[in-house]
């Protein structure tokens, strides 16, 4: 078979992408993902009893805040790795921010409190199961972001999966935010993030299994 034999044969019946189909793959993902992750907090743990009081604090607000402040850089991450050739830019920078602005916030707390304190500050009530309670919520959204990351064609598959990873975790926290009665930035600084990077190890590991092509 002739080289123009060859091409004409594989571009037989393809038809053009849409130039909104990655963007409406992902509109779906997320809508499922964050669904699925509400779902799962509702079924496994429920929404704390005292929300209404809760929900006039601004460290309440904040506890949202952060995770939508890693959500929104990580997402235009993932579609950025998700089409070969792309660079990342100054889009990976953006992902730090909301950590640098706990970090300091919760640096600022452990200072000003006592030192006999800050121990509490840093483990709360449930450092024990926090970072799994996490890692679990995010599951729904894991395995939706994993399925829009599969319809593009990502050329870095480890560092596209990590960054899927992170998206889920973060969609994950902010549902688990509604349950966790932990207010304190130190906990957060630690056991929020920790529950937020399992997932992003999990894609990273994942990624060159499930995002081949």
């Amino acid at each position: 078979m002739k080289t123009d034999q060859l091409i004409a044969l594989l571009a037989t019946g393809v038809e053009p992408v849409q130039p909104a189909a990655v963007r409406q793959r992902f509109q779906i993902a997320l809508a499922l993902g964050m669904a699925g992750a509400l779902a799962t907090m509702l079924l496994v743990f429920g929404v704390r009893h005292d929300i209404a009081q809760a929900a006039v604090l601004p460290m309440f607000w904040f506890k949202l805040l952060f995770p939508l402040g890693v959500a929104v850089p990580v997402l235009l991450l993932v579609l950025r790795l998700g089409r070969p050739g792309v660079r990342i830019g100054r889009v990976g920078w953006a992902v730090l921010v909301p950590w640098l602005a706990l970090s300091l916030f919760a640096l600022g707390a452990l200072l000003s409190a006592p030192p006999e304190g800050r121990l509490e500050l840093v483990l709360g009530k449930t450092w024990l199961t926090c970072a799994m309670n996490i890692t679990l919520v995010s599951v729904p959204s894991f395995a939706a972001t994993f399925w829009a990351l599969r319809g593009m064609a990502p050329t870095r598959p480890a560092w596209a999966g990590a960054c899927a990873g992170l998206l889920a975790a973060a969609l994950g926290t902010v549902a688990y935010a509604l349950h966790c009665p932990e207010m304190q930035a130190p906990f957060l600084a630690v056991w929020y993030v920790l529950g937020m990077l399992i997932p992003t190890a999990a894609g990273a590991l994942l990624g060159p299994r499930l995002l081949r092509w």
